[in-house]
């Protein structure tokens, strides 16, 4: 099945949009590695963004719609 290519990524545009600060993109991609490496089911940044109290529901929408998602 062919992967849409996006054009920019979910933490970029959450930076952008100033939602978060870069240093919580890298926290949360930390997260995901880590939990990838120990066989954890795979979470979404923007997942791990929310459960840190970095981002709200309406910002996430927001950065998804910008995203064409």
């Amino acid at each position: 099945m062919p992967v849409k290519k996006l054009e920019k990524r979910f933490g970029t545009i959450a930076i952008e949009k100033g939602f978060v600060e870069p240093e919580h993109i890298f926290e949360a991609m930390e997260t995901q590695i880590r939990e990838n490496l120990e066989g954890f089911e795979h979470r979404l940044i923007g997942q791990i963004l929310w459960e840190k109290g970095y981002i709200d529901n309406e910002q996430i929408n927001e950065v998804l719609k910008s995203m064409g998602i």
